[in-house]
């Protein structure tokens, strides 16, 4: 069957709207994407490049797809997704835990669990708690307006995952900066130069452990699987890579965009500063519902290595899906109100770290470190409140993490 009688199959196609884009409210889904929500769970878009794939906009149908094995996250695949050119500078080599189907990702993942199981992170509850404490004294030293995501949105799971990994901090300016050319870099050029980058830092950490072991998930790393043979040397350097990026570009976007959003909702704000001692359970009720408003990371990637039928149609082998997380957390046939900020609902149940064996392993850290860093910040500085016009503070674009560039506050 051709593409063009494959699109002809699916109910309402959408063949003009183009994915990513930006949005225009940073809290808020782009409002080209607008037909998208009144459309069925599938439809037909293009990608920068003009190929068209599969977006997928209903919960249900993402939570079925996701966990079937028919679909990819293999990068190498030559019919993956690109959503944008910067990405195609990556697709010559996978990317671990995101890019690898089972049993490899199966392999991968386990090596990590114990580290941000339930149980670990619990214990690390008070050293994030100590490191929140210890930015915020640093800020409120220095007085108002401050800069909150350089003085505190980044560097807190910055700081957090370098000590869990046993990365030093005192190179943080450097990964940032590579992490920043990786995720927003103008050209596939800039993204490959920072990639090498990364692995030429990570490569020599590595030797540097060797002879100097410290007690960091990379030291286990180093000293069990790569010795025995179970991870090789690149392989290694690739799981490096993606917790150290993963581990503090999400949070560090999720703690300043949800501010930005918590600020321009003063009513839910109020609600959750006087709940703050009297209800604890409200504080992780509202990073629950932060997670599906916000949708940070909008887009996962796959590709199909078999047809999959679909109501009104068939994925054929080697077509582009791509979940469109934004709308998938606002599914109207899920959620009452969907464009309402309200962690009083009763469905909580978001894809935020999406579904399936790709789940996020960090999930219960990020969540961590949003409760403790909000939580603190809103009780510590109760007159919190934006110090420029919320239309000039400047959010990021709609091809990468999205997130605030700054945030300007005062209190």
């Amino acid at each position: 069957m051709t593409e063009t009688t494959n699109m002809a199959e699916t109910t309402n196609p959408i063949e003009s709207i183009t994915f990513p884009q930006d949005r225009t409210c940073p809290y808020h889904p782009p409002t080209g994407y607008a037909p998208l929500g009144e459309a069925p769970p599938f439809s037909r878009v293009s990608l920068y490049d003009g190929r068209s794939v599969w977006l997928v906009t209903g919960r249900a149908a993402a939570r079925e797809l996701l966990v079937d094995p028919r679909l990819s996250a293999d990068r190498e695949n030559d019919a993956f997704p690109i959503p944008t050119e910067r990405f195609a500078g990556l697709r010559d080599r996978r990317i671990a835990l995101l890019g690898v189907d089972d049993p490899e990702h199966n392999t991968q993942r386990r090596m990590l669990i114990p580290s941000f199981s339930v149980k670990r992170i619990a214990a690390l509850r008070p050293q994030i708690q100590a490191t929140v404490d210890l930015l915020l004294d640093a800020m409120v030293e220095q007085g108002p307006p401050a800069e909150l995501v350089s003085a505190f949105a980044l560097p807190l799971p910055s700081m957090v995952i370098c000590a869990l990994l046993g990365v030093p901090y005192g190179d943080h300016e450097f990964f940032e900066e590579q992490s920043r050319r990786l995720l927003r870099g103008p050209t596939a050029d800039d993204t490959r130069a920072a990639r090498e980058e990364m692995d030429a830092y990570f490569h020599e950490l590595i030797d540097h452990k060797r002879e100097h072991p410290g007690d960091g998930l990379l030291d286990e790393l180093i000293h069990q699987q790569l010795a025995s043979g179970a991870l090789d040397r690149e392989e290694l350097v690739r799981l490096a890579t993606i917790l150290l990026i993963a581990g503090h570009e999400t949070t560090a976007n999720m703690i300043s965009l949800g501010t930005f959003t918590l600020l321009r909702h003063p009513g839910r704000l109020d609600e959750l500063r006087a709940g703050l001692r009297a209800d604890p359970p409200l504080m992780p009720a509202a990073v629950e519902e932060l997670l599906r408003f916000l949708s940070i990371a909008d887009g996962l990637l796959r590709v199909a290595e078999a047809d999959i039928e679909i109501p009104g149609g068939t994925i054929r082998a080697h077509d582009g899906v791509v979940f469109a997380t934004s709308l998938i957390n606002r599914d109207g046939t899920v959620y009452d109100e969907p464009q309402e900020l309200d962690w009083h609902r009763a469905d909580r149940h978001h894809l935020a770290f999406g579904f399936g064996i790709h789940q996020c392993l960090g999930q219960n850290l990020a969540r961590a470190e949003m409760e403790v860093a909000l939580g603190t910040l809103f009780e510590r500085l109760p007159g919190l409140r934006l110090a420029a016009p919320p239309e000039d503070i400047p959010f990021k674009p709609g091809d990468t993490i999205q997130g605030m560039l700054e945030l300007p506050v005062a209190w």
